[in-house]
């Protein structure tokens, strides 16, 4: 659990900084540094994505992902939990910033994509941190700029970092067997890509057109679900295929 705990303290000192000490920036400034961070991230987000092998599960994914994140509206959710927190913080943290965009906008951000899963299940399978530490560098860089523009929200996204990241290096101690390379690259790939989807809301699309890419993060565990049950479904195909064409 020490890689989750850092990046998510890093996440909560350069919020700080960037809400309380480099706070003004003139809007054109804010916005031009959003669509470059943007540009940024969507380079990064399908680079990693290339990685895939199966393309086909990669769709499936996405597919299957979309209708349960959509049945559940984590987004609404999400948002709610920020509006929630917004309301308690009303009168004690000033700013014209929304509270729930930067809780939800850094949440997403920092919790998908291949450094998170494969920086915590390293963590989880071989207590090797070094990836996250990495990743705390990159999330608090971002952290500065974000909360300098989008508030004190950004500082909140520790408590999912914390609990996602924490929870998959967990979870990667309790089914180690399952977890092999092929399963990874193709989680960390759809993870890309959703992160690809970040970086297009920032550059391309308003606020009331935006992704809701919240509602893809089930996708990011459906190639674990697939590809461990494809053994199994395989022999139930082979099977099926010998009693009704014989061989």
């Amino acid at each position: 659990m020490l890689g989750p705990v850092v990046n998510a303290l890093v996440v909560v000192i350069c919020s700080l900084i960037g809400c309380f000490l480099i706070r003004g920036i003139p809007e054109r400034f804010e916005d031009i540094l959003k669509k470059g961070l943007g540009l940024a991230v969507i380079y990064f987000g399908i680079r990693g994505s290339l990685e895939n092998q199966r393309p086909l599960l990669l769709v499936m994914s996405l597919v299957i992902g979309a209708i349960l994140g959509e049945l559940i509206d984590i987004d609404k959710w999400m948002n709610r939990l920020g509006l929630w927190a917004e309301n308690k913080l009303a009168g004690k943290i000033a700013g014209k910033k929304s509270f729930a965009q930067g809780f939800v906008t850094a949440s997403i951000l920092f919790c998908t994509g291949s450094m998170a899963i494969v920086g915590s299940m390293q963590s989880g399978l071989e207590g090797n941190h070094q990836m996250l530490y990495i990743k705390s560098i990159l999330d608090g860089t971002i952290s500065i700029v974000f909360a300098a523009s989008l508030g004190i929200g950004v500082l909140f996204s520790a408590i999912p970092i914390l609990v996602y990241q924490g929870g998959i290096a967990l979870l990667a101690m309790a089914v180690k067997e399952l977890l092999t390379p092929p399963i990874i690259t193709e989680m960390s790939s759809v993870g890309n890509l959703l992160v690809a989807a970040i970086g297009i809301n920032f550059v391309c699309l308003s606020d009331g057109k935006q992704i809701k890419v919240a509602n893809y993060i089930p996708a990011i565990f459906i190639p674990l679900v697939f590809m461990s049950c494809e053994p199994w479904l395989n022999m139930v195909l082979h099977n099926a295929a010998k009693l009704f064409f014989g061989g």
